[in-house]
């Protein structure tokens, strides 16, 4: 038909000529290799260009040519709690610079579903894996390492042998959790309660075990303080907290194993008539953005999410690039206690 035209697509030729660099370079940039070393101002240049003339890298045939799926994996439990997206972000972060698209799986921290969601990461042939697993083991991983994907694991797991390589990142969540309650207790926070989701999760029980031992060490009573709300969510919290609040005497002090389940309980303490901290002093743990927002702005254990995903893609890339070889590294991050004026 008259007039009409076919717009041919931009070219790695066309970004380089616009970007004033040779192919090879623009190449490097957007494939995102680690061993060409290319000035930041050159790399800003070419994704400029790149973006002013719409150039959409061929994904089937960069994956034909370099053998790799340019994806990798993320396994999380809880879309809805804010620690997760902005942990996802810090990994996406890294993705996007290496190249790689980022496909997210959520389990609900359900062992059935963090198993089918293992096997479809394995039918999906991705690149790599982080996960952030409530009910699986090292030895639930072997599969993908024996196929060569690399695995980095957000906590702890319980440490079968197994011969393939398995790296993981954590918060010691015992000793953050141990130094909230000894601040609480030593502000006079007494009775101090704690509400915490169901106890068949071992990277859940870290902080209910720094909880006990505090406790026990100030010759405090325990079990009688301990609420279980199930899920570890507001509505989790809630529940545990209501359980609480019907059991004498009344916590003084109130320590959430989340900021979610802290949430939750807090409208449960608003509910019951009474105030925060005057009659019942709450904190939480994670730091999540909704944490500084509540009123009163929640006391809390940050984690740093986002720098948490950031050092796990960090890892995983490494892995992926064989910059790092041999056995598998524990990397523990920071923390820090927030002090605000729910506690």
């Amino acid at each position: 038909m008259a007039g009409s035209s076919t717009r041919r697509r931009p070219t790695q030729a066309d970004v380089a000529r616009a970007a004033g660099v040779s192919q090879t370079v623009v190449s490097s940039v957007l494939n995102g290799s680690s061993h060409v070393s290319i000035a930041d101002a050159t790399r800003e240049r070419v994704l400029a260009a790149a973006d002013d003339l719409g150039y959409v890298m061929d994904g089937a045939a960069r994956s034909l040519r370099t053998g790799k799926s340019l994806q990798v994996a993320i396994l999380i439990p809880d879309i809805t709690n804010p620690f997760y997206p902005a942990f996802e972000r810090g990994i996406q972060d890294i993705a996007d610079d290496r190249g790689y698209d980022l496909v997210a799986y959520n389990t609900d921290g359900l062992r059935p579903k963090e198993l089918r969601t293992l096997r479809s990461v394995q039918r999906a042939r991705v690149d790599g894996v982080i996960a952030t697993p409530f009910q699986l083991t090292v030895a639930d991983f072997a599969p993908l390492l024996h196929q060569g994907v690399p695995v980095v694991v957000f906590g702890e797991l319980t440490r079968e042998h197994v011969t393939p390589v398995l790296d993981s990142i954590y918060v010691d969540d015992y000793a953050a959790a141990g130094e909230l309650v000894a601040y609480r207790i030593d502000r006079g926070y007494r009775p101090i309660g704690m509400v915490a989701g169901s106890g068949d999760v071992l990277r859940r029980e870290g902080r209910v075990r720094a909880y006990r031992r505090f406790l026990i060490e100030r010759g405090l009573p325990q079990e009688a303080m301990l609420a279980r709300g199930g899920d570890p969510t507001e509505a989790g919290g809630y529940a545990a907290m209501r359980e609480l609040l019907a059991r004498a005497p009344l916590p003084r002090g109130v320590f959430a194993a989340n900021d979610m389940m802290a949430l939750g309980a807090l409208v449960a303490i608003r509910e019951a008539g009474l105030r925060v901290p005057d009659d019942i002093a709450l904190a939480g743990f994670d730091d999540i953005t909704v944490a500084r927002l509540a009123n009163p702005p929640l006391t809390t254990v940050a984690q740093f999410p986002e720098r948490l995903g950031r050092r796990a893609a960090e890892m995983l890339f490494e892995r992926l690039d064989g910059t790092v070889l041999g056995e598998g590294r524990r990397v523990e991050m920071p923390y820090e206690l927030i002090v605000r004026a729910s506690a």
